[in-house]
């Protein structure tokens, strides 16, 4: 019933108004089965600078630069805001909801990341194991090397790998991996289209199509793209990572982490496809945009083109064939914002979210193009267990703090986690091209300058 009526309400005021109004009625009531909910100013945040949350990114809606975002910030554990702007279909003139349902692409990777450590903590597996422990088949995948010769032409030889990648080296993007449509390697590239990993005129990042095993024999038998551990790239690392969960746990891993993440969450719609019961309610990006399309390029006015999530896939990509609502993930950062525990069930032990959100790559480790750079287009992250990880107060060209983790998604979602200032907040579009950087530094701008109090260290359990 409560539902119904936020529902009700929602569609008629706005975010921060609606959280001023059901914290007034009923303190601590649940908002769409995500967080208790709290008048902001009892957690140090002001409703009218929340506000401005809303007017800027309506005006991005009304520029049709969005078809329509869904918007929560939870600071203290409560929720302090949340919006609903826009389109879930602008096409089909339906109106955002928040429980609308999301293809969260690389959002995906920091699910299947705690995958891993959750069969760490079970002792069945260590960070340190080879990756061909539990996958024979990169025993001994070498790694591809190009040479320019004196008129400019690359050609690549193939060279043994100095040591095995590790399951450290999956979760941290250092295995030597990348992906089909961002490298510049041919002759990788050409290797991921033989496997099935990459397709030159298909939809971005679609993996659905292509067995476990299929996908684990034949990126083997594609070449590295660099010695495993000498560098930083945004890769396929968590998709082996998946498998890895996979055989160890003997689940198919939207099984596993149903059982053993989205069940004690309450993250009741996330998986790796939508009902059909549900599907009325899965969000579309704009039908057509700039920078929009395959992985062929793009230009203005082509074609938006999504995963098809309506059906379940052949496999359970680990890196980007998740799906899932704001209300549910905010609930998945809340639990590593409270050092691994949500509402009296413990998922993970603070020492392990810690371990997970600390610098893994020190000065040893050389990235391709930085974390930050990568995601908000800025200096200032190293990357974690999963996460990129803020170095300090300073450097980076966005509001923060040092130790706060986030990532995005490729399809338009975002989040972060800042436990200096016990925030957490994740924003929900279905979005394509270079609007996406400009949208998560907006969104993540516009929440810390609500903010009307100081950090309070030590504040957040395991931190």
């Amino acid at each position: 019933m409560q539902d119904s009526i936020t529902r009700q309400l929602s569609a008629r005021i706005g975010g921060a108004t609606l959280l001023g109004l059901l914290a007034a009625s009923a303190p601590g009531i649940a908002w769409a089965g995500s967080l208790p909910v709290t008048d902001p100013a009892r957690v140090g945040m002001s409703a009218e600078r929340l506000g401005k949350i809303e007017q800027v990114f309506r005006s991005e809606v009304d520029a049709g630069r969005l078809a329509g975002v869904v918007m929560l910030v939870a600071r203290n554990g409560m929720l302090a805001y949340s919006s609903t702007i826009g389109f879930q279909d602008k096409q089909a003139g339906k109106p955002m909801t928040e429980d609308a349902i999301f293809r969260i692409y690389s959002m995906t990777k920091p699910l299947a990341s705690v995958g891993a450590m959750l069969l760490m903590e079970d002792g069945r597996l260590q960070l340190t194991d080879p990756v061909s422990r539990y996958l024979p088949e990169f025993a001994s995948t070498p790694v591809s090397v190009g040479r320019t010769d004196p008129y400019g032409k690359i050609t690549y030889t193939t060279v043994a790998a100095e040591r095995q990648a590790t399951v450290q080296d999956l979760l941290r993007h250092t295995a030597g991996l990348t992906y089909g449509e961002t490298t510049e390697n041919t002759a990788v590239k050409e290797g991921y289209a033989k496997a099935g990993v990459y397709q030159a005129d298909g939809t971005e990042y679609e993996l659905r199509d292509v067995t476990p095993e299929d996908q684990v024999r034949a990126l083997a038998q594609a070449p590295l793209v660099h010695q495993p551990g000498t560098r930083w790239e945004y890769s396929l690392a968590t998709d082996v990572l998946g498998r890895v969960v996979e055989k160890v746990s003997g689940m198919r891993l939207g099984e596993f982490l149903r059982q053993r993440l989205f069940e004690p969450l309450r993250m009741n719609d996330t998986g790796f496809s939508v009902p059909q019961q549900a599907l009325a309610r899965l969000a579309e990006p704009l039908p057509t945009g700039p920078a929009a399309g395959s992985a062929t390029g793009s230009a203005s006015g082509a074609r938006n083109a999504m995963l098809d999530v309506s059906t379940p896939p052949r496999n359970d990509s680990g890196g980007a064939g998740g799906v899932s609502t704001a209300g549910d993930y905010l609930r998945f950062l809340q639990m590593l914002a409270n050092g691994g525990e949500l509402d009296g069930v413990r998922v993970l032990s603070p020492t392990t979210v810690r371990l997970m959100t600390s610098d893994h790559l020190g000065t040893r480790i050389t990235p391709v193009v930085s974390p930050g750079e990568l995601l908000l287009g800025t200096p200032g992250y190293t990357f974690g267990l999963g996460f990129a990880v803020r170095e300090g107060d300073g450097i980076a060209g966005v509001p923060g703090s040092k130790g706060e983790f986030l990532w995005a998604g490729y399809g338009g979602t975002y989040f972060w986690v800042d436990p200096q200032e016990r925030i957490a907040a994740v924003m929900m579009s279905q979005s394509m091209g270079p609007g996406r950087t400009y949208h998560r530094k907006l969104f993540k701008q516009m929440v810390y300058q609500a903010i009307t109090d100081g950090p309070q260290a030590g504040q957040v359990a395991g931190r």
